[in-house]
């Protein structure tokens, strides 16, 4: 019998309805106090591989093969099996800590549930809890346990999640996604606790995910899938210096470890008025408290890109409302081509609005599911009185056209589209208005690395051709350094860092600014040439 935690051979799975196997012919092992990163696109085939070893897969799903855990066959398991070991031998980390958490049950009856079901009293899942809360990382665990989800930050919740997937203490933990949504500094540290108490347990952790400067940074052995197939797997270095896969190496130079590498180049000097103008920006809630945003001033010359960057409630969201008109200011002004925003009138606000568009992070949440491309394209034009109604449809396929997408999509409605699709018709319907500044509020962070490059190429392609200016709202910093032409850096609302994306990067002028940096996902074990990146095929 083999010394490995975890077993798989020749794992299939099949989705009813479905023309191929969602997954076919997986091999993998799993040694004990490893972790192992799954990388891949979407329907590669990753979560369903973890939904096996956890025995979550859906019922009317078909599974082959063998999955051994510490010698106990899981493919025989009926669901009764499943509920007495999961949990035990096997603790899941779920994606979205806003829809895996009971929002009607405080964090310490989840806690407590999660160790009773496997005849842990409830008195000594108390005492647990509370110890495991502390051990994630959260400070008042005592407090902690009487509250409810929705008092909690993400960070928070993700963190409780890893607190129940480690309550009773499973030699395997699996984590699908566990920072996707997160910012830099928190995703550190939760990866940091994932990774101390992986090594401090003994335990071994699959760690699913899209971020391959994640699974660089962090796995002792990286795995790359692909419909449904291993295609290749290695250490860290191996896969960054060497990849054997053409697949792996397009991975590679999609990622955001691969921009890196680019250098926008300077834009040239305007001797035009700049196209937003910021000044004292401030925005109060509670009249007592701080101010979410405070004396924030900035500029954005036309055709350029201008990141805003910095943690979960720095204030980024809050100044970009304020900028689209969304939220009022408590003082300060807002110039657009020369013209005060702040305080306008209906008729002002309307024109403005059409020159100013937004690009939502989440394709799938901004996009009516109940109407076809053709209305939700064409939605700004009526909005906006742009054209006659008769001239709708040649306009919407122009620009499907323009952001790559074919005209035999127009009565797709939004659930038969792939996430890439998705955010080219929210960047399409921002379009329609034609508009001079898009706001884009983390427009990657919800898709995969080849389609976060497409959708990138695209950007800067309409940037060009159109001569928009973008503020691009972002916590990934290596792809604010690839695309950037300046860099605004906030922290607890005021603006702590700005300049030229070299000048930020290169010279930071805060201790904040300088760690974030640090806390970027790097290479750790991989050594790098010359002191750079480099990626093989680059």
């Amino acid at each position: 019998m083999s010394t490995a935690l975890v077993r798989i051979r020749q794992l299939g799975v099949d989705y009813p309805g479905s023309a191929h196997p969602a997954v076919e012919g997986l091999d993998l092992e799993i040694g004990a106090g490893e972790i192992v990163c799954l990388v891949g696109e979407s329907g590669s085939g990753k979560s369903t591989t973890a939904a096996a070893l956890a025995g979550l897969l859906p019922p009317g799903v078909r599974q082959r093969g063998e999955l051994w855990l510490q010698d106990q066959a899981l493919e025989r398991l009926d669901e009764r099996g499943w509920r007495a070991r999961r949990g035990r031998l096997v603790g899941f980390v779920p994606q979205d800590p806003g829809t895996s958490l009971d929002p009607v049950k405080t964090i310490g009856a989840q806690l407590v549930e999660a160790m009773q079901v496997h005849g842990v009293a409830k008195a000594e899942a108390r005492l647990r809890g509370v110890a495991l809360l502390q051990q994630v990382g959260l400070k008042d665990p005592e407090q902690l346990f009487k509250r409810y989800p929705h008092e909690l930050s993400g960070g928070m919740c993700q963190r409780v999640l890893i607190a129940i997937a480690l309550a009773n203490d499973p030699p395997l933990l699996i984590a699908d996604e566990p920072t996707s949504a997160l910012d830099v500094s928190v995703q550190k540290q939760i990866l940091d606790r994932l990774q101390h108490l992986v090594r401090e347990r003994g335990s071994s952790l699959l760690l699913i995910t899209h971020d391959l400067a994640v699974a660089l940074d962090r796995a002792d052995r990286i795995l790359v899938m692909r419909h449904g197939r291993l295609l290749e797997s290695g250490t860290p270095s191996q896969l960054w210096h060497a990849p054997a896969h053409p697949y792996t190496r397009q991975l590679l130079q999609a990622s955001p470890l691969a921009r890196l590498q680019q250098r926008r180049s300077a834009p040239g000097a305007s001797s035009s008025e700049p196209l937003l103008r910021v000044s004292g920006l401030q925005r109060r809630f509670n009249r007592h408290g701080p101010a979410a945003v405070e004396g924030v001033s900035f500029s954005l010359n036309r055709g350029t890109t201008t990141s805003l960057v910095g943690e979960s409630g720095s204030g980024k969201s809050t100044t970009a409302r304020i900028i689209l008109a969304l939220e009022q200011a408590s003082a300060g002004s807002v110039l657009f081509d020369g013209e005060q925003i702040l305080g306008a009138g209906r008729r002002q606000l309307h024109a403005y609005r059409r020159r100013v568009q937004l690009v939502y992070q989440n394709p799938w949440a901004a996009l009516d599911p109940r109407h076809d491309l053709l209305q939700i394209i064409s939605e700004p034009l009526r909005a906006f009185a742009i054209g006659e109604r008769r001239n709708d449809r040649q306009r919407v396929l122009e620009l499907l056209e323009r952001v790559g997408l074919p005209g035999e999509l127009l009565q797709r409605r939004p659930g038969q589209l792939s996430g890439g699709q998705r955010q080219r018709v929210a960047i399409a319907r921002a379009l329609a208005a034609e508009p001079e500044l898009l706001v884009l509020d983390e427009p990657l962070s919800a898709l995969d690395a080849p389609v976060q490059a497409q959708v990138l190429d695209l950007l800067q392609n309409l940037q060009r051709e159109l001569g928009l200016t973008y503020l691009f709202i972002s916590h990934d910093l290596a792809t604010v350094r690839g695309i950037s032409d300046q860099v605004l850096v906030m922290s607890q609302g005021r603006l702590v860092d700005h300049g030229p994306t070299e000048q930020v990067f290169e010279r930071p002028a805060s201790e904040y600014t300088r760690r974030l940096l640090e806390d970027m996902p790097g290479l750790a074990g991989v050594p790098l040439e010359d002191g750079g990146l480099r990626v093989a095929g680059l």
